[in-house]
């Protein structure tokens, strides 16, 4: 598989007879990872293909309602979408209200039940991929296949109907999106088709469970393993896809290991997700906005641990991770670990330096904690308390000073304000160590990074120069604790640690570095990986790449820590010095650059559609 970055440059347009779609189950639908990268490629190929482009995604009315703007087809594109409506499917379209601002075609996808068997029982028959009489997920990808099918082959014929030199492709993401892929194929539409796998859910599944997922994947028995952790319906409808597709894709080397082994077979075109870097891009105020928001987590750290006691926020660092709850894979579990062995560290050394490592991600949560809300409103009312006063000996400092009188300050302060201020600072006192978590979790006892912290005695003691904040629930400004995005609260860390044991490609780092902010990646993560293989000098950059592969979890801890140790160590103007650093790395990463594998995709795809060899079969269970 190809480890080089994608060829940068200018790329020819395509032909005009040549038309391309793109079909994912996030388009104006977010759920997870994929919309990111969907939504963020739109410039890079809007650029290329102009209005010979449009994205196919399910209709989400509430969802939709945010970022679609419904328009009425017009030409062969109003042919189409009518004659379907009369049919009884219903495909809406309009723009999508994303930078690019694309062309979308959402469907109405909801079978009857009985279609909906009878288009499963199609899939059984052709691809062997069996279904659960009721799945909310597997049904909606189902018929949602089924009304891409129907979708792409009318687009097809009226395209076709213009002209001898006319070509389609139609590009599938993930298995939610893809189930129409195998169809059209199975029916003969010529249509190029690719297909991308961004992660397999065979292996998210495995590596969730197993330390040595790597190590014993060429022995695995995927139709065994998919039975086991019940998702054979899916590993099924990535499988079919994978062999059906003229081209196979997915976002980095590391999973292309998992499509070679558990899909059978290797990936024709690795296509690592990039960003659209201009829109974190802030130039010469990068330094700017990293101190002002860096005053807004000093707040918050104020409100969280100065009733209980305080440090120097000076020499205070923050670290953040963050990502969906997955605390093995994402890495949280070795962030814990190496937290604990640097709290260590420091109380040995003297250092004078504090760690405020956070943990952002989104779990069952009833409320935010009351106490901790208490403290940060009483905080405010003592910013309040000094404002005022501050205000009312302004004047009077100033002609008492030009008049020469001495001054005491005492005298100057009514008594009222004086003794509002005593007693919002005791209001302010806590007799209890700071909490760990900021919210009353649904299940505190069971909850495993909690019980992770309080396994390791990382409990926010006043000796310990590292302190936890574990926050179960995505930074927003609607967040009482924070006021603000989560972008510009990660402008505000110093430090992004993101050490995962499986990670297809890991757009947090990503977005760190985008931001200015140096980060930790793994070799287990596509992105870290490709990094490392592609990157010389990567760490100066401001991107350090842990090893993980094949190697102990004690002896990952025992790595990071020490990349922590000399991150603690480094002076203030080094710091500065690597944000400007990272930052200029991070547009190595722009779909500008990264965009070429998809366009090289799609010419391999038209170029296999136009001489077909013969389709490939599904590949047997087993290795």
């Amino acid at each position: 598989m190809p480890a080089h970055p994608p060829e940068s440059g200018v790329i020819p347009r395509p032909p005009a007879g040549h038309f391309l779609l793109e079909v994912a189950w996030e388009v104006c639908n977010q759920v997870g990872g994929i919309y990111q990268v969907v939504r963020s490629k739109v410039p890079t190929m809007a650029e290329r293909w102009r209005d010979r482009y449009a994205l196919i995604g399910p209709w989400v009315e509430a969802k939709a309602a945010l970022e679609f703007d419904p328009t009425k087809p017009a030409g062969w594109m109003g042919r189409v979408l009518g004659s379907l409506a009369n049919e009884g499917l219903i495909v809406r379209h309009g723009r999508w209200l994303v930078p690019g601002n694309p062309r979308v075609l959402l469907v109405e996808h909801q079978l009857p039940r009985q279609r909906l068997n009878e288009v499963k029982h199609t899939l059984w028959q052709q691809h062997q991929i069996s279904s659960p009489p009721q799945d909310q997920w597997i049904d909606g990808a189902i018929s949602f296949g089924e009304g891409v099918r129907r979708l792409v082959d009318r687009l097809w014929m009226e395209w076709n109907a213009g002209g001898a030199d006319r070509r389609m492709i139609a590009h599938f993401h993930e298995w939610l999106g893809a189930v129409g892929l195998p169809l059209l194929r199975k029916q003969g539409v010529p249509v190029a088709t690719a297909f991308t796998t961004h992660a397999t859910i065979l292996g998210r599944y495995m590596a969730s469970n197993e330390p040595d997922f790597y190590e014993r994947l060429a022995r695995v028995k995927p139709e065994v393993e998919a039975v086991r952790y019940g998702v054979a319906t899916q590993h099924g409808i990535e499988r079919a896809c994978a062999a059906q597709a003229h081209v196979m894709t997915t976002v980095s080397a590391v999973t292309g290991e998992e499509c070679q082994y558990l899909l059978g077979r290797a990936p024709d075109v690795i296509v690592p997700n990039g960003l659209s870097i201009r829109q974190y891009h802030a130039a010469h105020e990068m330094q700017i906005f990293h101190a002002q928001y860096k005053e807004k987590i000093n707040l918050f750290t104020m409100g969280h641990f100065f009733p209980s006691y305080s440090f120097d926020l000076d020499n205070t660092l923050y670290f953040f991770t963050s990502g969906r709850f997955e605390p093995r894979n994402k890495g949280f579990d070795l962030c814990l670990e190496a937290m604990a062995r640097l709290n260590a560290e420091l109380k040995a050394s003297g250092a004078g330096i504090t760690v405020v490592f956070i943990i952002v991600t989104q779990r069952p949560v009833r409320s935010l904690n009351p106490q901790v809300l208490e403290k940060l409103g009483i905080l405010q009312e003592l910013r309040g308390v000094c404002r005022t006063i501050g205000e009312g000996l302004q004047e009077q400092l100033f002609r008492r000073g030009a008049a020469g009188e001495r001054i005491h300050l005492d005298d100057l302060v009514e008594d009222y304000w004086r003794l509002r201020y005593k007693r919002t600072q005791f209001a302010l006192r806590a007799a209890r160590l700071p909490l760990i978590v900021t919210h009353i979790m649904e299940d505190d006892q069971n909850d495993p990074v909690l019980v992770q912290m309080r396994e390791l005695g990382l409990i926010n003691r006043p000796e310990d120069p590292v302190k936890v904040v574990y926050h179960p629930e995505f930074i927003n400004p609607v967040n009482p604790l924070w006021g603000m995005e989560y972008e510009q609260f990660v402008r505000g860390c110093h430090l992004g640690l993101f050490p995962s044991a499986y990670e297809p490609w890991g757009y947090t780092p990503l977005e760190s570095m985008a931001l200015g902010v140096p980060a930790i990646s793994s070799d287990l993560a596509g992105f870290g990986r490709y990094t490392a293989e592609n990157f010389l000098g990567h760490e100066e950059l401001g991107l350090t790449v842990l090893a993980r592969r094949g190697r102990t979890f004690n002896d990952a801890a025992a790595d990071l820590t020490r990349k922590l140790v000399d991150f603690c160590r480094m002076r203030r103007r080094d710091r500065i010095a690597l944000r400007n650093a990272v930052e200029r790395f991070s547009w190595e990463f722009d779909w500008d650059t990264l965009g070429v594998a998809y366009h090289r995709a799609h010419e391999i795809a038209l170029r296999r559609a136009e001489h077909p060899t013969p389709q490939r079969p599904v590949p047997a269970p087993g290795p």
